[in-house]
């Protein structure tokens, strides 16, 4: 009885759902090669090409602060052959800009939250600063003297940024890159003089000494980097982090959805992702569908307030 009522809810699948996935699965990523979305993106291709048994592959498809990667998804056939795995900015872009040719909650099916990673403030080591302290009041002794490295406007550096010069009261220039990758180099080049990046992007060049670290906005301090204090040990109460989650276009049917939630789920279950993972200084997170569905409107809700308080707009 069983088997026959497991044979029957197989042939109600279509055949491409059965089969999945047949051939080559595009995994895009909406910024440039070398970021914190980048480098998970690239652990789990790895990770899925061996356990399904078919080539994942990362495209990186950066613009228009990740508007141009996501837009490509969302506009993809419903099949399971094309995937996003991005951050912060799918929540934060219904905020920024008046107008988007997507709508996150409509246009995208969540399958799974990946990991979270707090934001690490780092500096060039020539810049005279060795504390937040210290950093506060050069930025209050010289207002838009210094400038910060996000990845774009409306990215997640770019909105902790914001948000740190609103508990802070100070003041910053904008000097905008293309991706995690190039505004790392350019901190480490001293093309510009701090970032807040997700520790993915900035680790491995902190444990280098290539950049300074000078505090994580998390409630305790990360296993990889011992030595950085927490914002809150240096006085000031900042919090703020980016996020890794992977998604497939809305029509996509719900087995794969389910299919794909599983094997991520696995993947960050087994111990050689999630070391890996965690030597980037990000979090595991995991669950269904319907988990990372609720923290994506939870997230879109908070990060609207932080928009309107730093009066950030976008056309």
């Amino acid at each position: 009885m069983h088997r026959a009522l497991a044979l029957l809810l197989l042939l109600a699948f279509p055949a491409s759902v059965q089969s999945y996935p047949a051939r080559l699965v595009e995994i895009v990523v909406p910024f440039a090669p070398g970021g914190g979305t980048d480098l998970i993106a690239r652990v789990l291709a790895e990770r899925l090409s061996e356990t399904l048994r078919q080539r994942f592959v990362v495209i990186n498809r950066p613009g228009a602060s990740t508007n141009i990667g996501t837009a490509a998804v969302a506009n993809a056939p419903g099949d399971g052959y094309t995937l996003l795995l991005t951050s912060i900015s799918l929540a934060a872009n219904p905020s920024l800009y008046r107008k988007l040719a997507f709508d996150p909650q409509r246009d995208l099916a969540p399958v799974i939250l990946i990991a979270n990673s707090p934001s690490i403030l780092v500096v060039n080591p020539s810049l005279p600063v060795n504390s937040v302290g210290e950093l506060v009041a050069q930025l209050k002794a010289r207002p838009g003297a210094l400038n910060y490295a996000p990845y774009g406007a409306g990215s997640g550096p770019h909105l902790a940024a914001g948000l740190f010069q609103d508990v802070t009261g100070t003041r910053m220039q904008h000097a905008p890159y293309g991706g995690g990758n190039p505004a790392t180099l350019g901190v480490l080049r001293g093309e510009v003089h701090l970032l807040l990046a997700g520790s993915l992007a900035v680790l491995p060049l902190i444990q280098s000494g290539g950049l300074k670290a000078l505090a994580i906005a998390a409630e305790q301090r990360a296993a990889a980097l011992p030595d950085v204090p927490t914002f809150r040990e240096q006085g000031i109460d900042y919090l703020t982090g980016t996020w890794f989650g992977l998604l497939a276009p809305a029509k996509t049917p719900p087995e794969i959805i389910t299919l794909l939630n599983r094997e991520v789920l696995a993947a960050l279950r087994g111990d050689a992702v999630r070391a890996r993972v965690a030597e980037q200084g990000a979090d595991v997170v995991g669950g269904s569908p319907e988990d990372f569905a609720r923290f994506l409107k939870q997230e879109t809700e908070r990060l609207s307030a932080v928009i309107r308080r730093a009066n950030i707009q976008l056309d």
